[in-house]
């Protein structure tokens, strides 16, 4: 077992263990970088994925994906979210939206638009949120695979929007399975994440450990799987450098398994 921390915080980077080791949350400060608002994704071909490959998935997952992003008076927060209904509901990481109460939340669908949102329900344990798009519909739901069939060494595709940079693809392997995060109470105050306080729940999951680029905005997002299904929500990485506000891809990240997301969220959303 690998004891590991995970920050329940923006673009996040906590020291934990004796060597000042860290795993940031994987979302944003949007008053470091502007985001886009733009529906080309950005492809990085890793693993044993043929751009084919990535570009097939990436056209099936990207409209199922959105930007979420938090304004507060002390700034403003980035990261991701899987469309779960065509009406809006909408499913990302708890840490992404901790503080929503004290600001304005809204999420920018794949084309582009903005539109307002509310939080439907939160599992700060689980580290998952539901959030309702407000005034719209048609939207494309993603499709939920079966977490418990995945494989070490199966090829993966995270989307998202690493460092407000919308609708980002990167592609790799699944390198390890139920990883153990653990993030204490005392430790979801990020460095990054201003003006905002820690849940008072310790966050723990069992995760998938993936070395598809994941970086600070992709909380929230999608670990795909070669069908073009969701198979984990993105939420953590491994980075040494957090400690000094570096934090980045090193090929360590993490997901919350897909059908541990789905159980929580349809509760959440009272289904």
């Amino acid at each position: 077992m690998v004891a590991l921390v995970a920050a329940a915080a923006l673009a996040a980077g906590l020291v934990g263990g004796t060597a000042g080791v860290l795993v940031g949350s994987a979302n944003a400060n949007s008053g470091t970088v502007a985001p886009l608002n733009t529906s080309s994704p950005t492809a990085q071909v890793a693993g044993n994925l043929s751009s084919t490959d990535v570009s097939a998935i990436a056209a099936k997952v990207l409209p199922s994906v959105v930007q979420v992003n938090v304004t507060t008076g002390q700034g403003g927060d980035i990261g991701s979210g899987v469309i779960m209904t065509a009406d809006g509901q909408i499913l990302t990481n708890n840490h992404v939206v901790s503080s929503a109460a004290n600001g304005k939340l809204t999420v920018t669908l794949n084309d582009g638009k903005t539109v307002d949102a509310t939080v439907v329900g939160t599992d700060p344990t689980s580290d998952l949120a539901v959030l309702k798009a407000q005034g719209v519909s048609g939207l494309t739901p993603a499709t939920f695979g079966d977490s418990s069939q995945v494989i070490v060494g199966d090829q993966v595709v995270a989307i998202g929007s690493p460092e407000g940079l919308q609708g980002t693809v990167t592609s790799g392997v699944v390198s390890a399975l139920n990883r153990d995060v653990k993030v204490p109470a005392d430790q979801q105050q990020s460095p990054y994440q201003r003006g905002s306080r820690a849940s008072g729940q310790g966050v723990s999951y069992k995760a998938i450990q993936t070395d598809a680029s994941i970086n600070p905005g992709n909380s929230g997002g999608p670990l795909i799987n070669s069908k073009g299904e969701v198979i984990g929500i993105n939420s953590a990485i491994y980075s040494p450098g957090a400690s000094n506000g570096s934090a980045g891809s090193i090929g360590i990240g993490f997901a919350i398994p897909s059908n541990q997301a789905k159980t929580i969220a349809a509760k959440l959303a009272g289904k």
